[in-house]
């Protein structure tokens, strides 16, 4: 068994379907159902004796304790996190909680549970923490792709809060010895993502005829990483990947913001097009202020996750971005259920990963 925290969310409910579509290994869920967590995500699952479901928060030491005493799991796959870059400017607070406070408290119950595994078993556990790119900050239009060498430079509150639950991670690591794993994943895409961020978000104004909301002039640039290809990965990290290293997740699809935009738009003109005359989907696209210290570029170089583990990405953005559209015009319903409030001011993030 593996123990997943945050499979409810968008990466993780996507990992959870994937693992369990390849293979009968069963899955323990931890997961706190906030706002972005979204149980319907799974509904395939319902009754799946694979799939475990508790509903709880990692930061209950007590709880996770006796989750890892009952179930015994293999490996722990920590995707758990408040990830939207507008939500931590407004209220940094929780992401301190979450994303330190939590990943702290389950790396305390991971190592007292490893260090009573059997010797066999305690060589063989992995804890696998899914993080950001936006740990490393920023880069010029010249300059060259974040390694895993790249210095932390975090710009918001929310690239903070990751970049001291990597370093958490990896302390433990090296203090202790737990055998840790850390991705450092570029914008996911795909089925399923909470309708506050960049193209879930686009596609549902652009269906309901409302603005298209681009923050300052949507040159930002942005590796974007179709999430079945994100899972390919993270399968591959946790199957070979050597303890204490840092992995690198990119799409290798570096794409302005509103060159996204225009994709979605001429993708959706295709699908449902206007009536005849009518203007295009691009003609509700708005520009509005900058967001506060928004990061103007982001790429990812995957070369070690490629050289090493044999990983590269089976999509195209081209590819990606087509069933992403084609998804979410299938499930109008699911979008339509949860999009009320939550958006701030009405712009999207294009920034976080998770």
């Amino acid at each position: 068994m593996i123990f997943v925290t945050g499979g409810a969310g968008f990466i993780g409910s996507n990992f959870i379907l994937d693992w369990l579509a390849l293979g009968d290994e069963p899955v323990l869920n931890l997961d706190k159902l906030t706002y972005a967590g979204n149980l319907n995500n799974l509904a395939r699952l319902k009754d799946d004796p694979r799939h475990l479901f508790v509903q709880g928060d990692i930061g209950n030491r007590v709880l996770v304790a006796q989750l890892l005493e009952r179930h015994r799991p293999r490996a722990l796959l920590h995707f758990a996190a408040e990830s939207h870059v507008d939500r931590s400017i407004d209220a940094p607070g929780e992401f301190i909680a979450t994303n330190i406070n939590g990943t702290f408290a389950l790396l305390e119950e991971a190592r007292a549970y490893w260090q009573d595994l059997a010797s066999a078993q305690k060589s063989a556990f992995r804890f696998l923490h899914v993080s950001t790119d936006e740990v490393y900050g920023t880069l010029g239009p010249g300059e060259p792709a974040f390694t895993e060498r790249t210095a932390y430079a975090p710009n918001s509150p929310y690239a903070a809060s990751k970049a001291a639950s990597d370093h958490l991670v990896r302390a433990c690591h090296h203090t202790y010895g737990l055998p840790t794993l850390t991705s450092n994943c570029s914008n996911n895409y795909g089925p399923c993502q909470f309708p506050e961020k960049l193209i879930p978000l686009m596609i549902a104004n652009a269906l309901a005829g409302k603005p298209l909301p681009v923050y300052g002039d949507g040159q930002q640039v942005r590796d974007w990483l179709y999430v079945g290809d994100h899972c390919a990965a993270l399968r591959r990290i946790l199957e070979a990947g050597r303890p204490g290293e840092v992995y690198n997740v990119g799409g290798c699809n570096e794409m302005k913001n509103i060159d996204v935009i225009h994709t979605l738009c001429d993708l959706l003109d295709a699908a449902l097009p206007r009536a005849v005359g009518a203007a295009g989907y691009r003609s509700q696209i708005v520009h509005g202020a900058d967001r506060p210290g928004h990061d103007r570029r982001y790429a990812v170089d995957a070369g070690k996750l490629q050289r090493e583990l044999g990983w590269a990405p089976a999509e195209t953005f081209g590819s990606g971005i087509a069933n992403t559209v084609r998804w979410y015009l299938e499930h109008r319903a699911w979008a339509a259920a949860i999009a009320s409030g939550a958006y701030r001011n009405g712009l999207a993030d294009a920034g976080a990963a998770a």
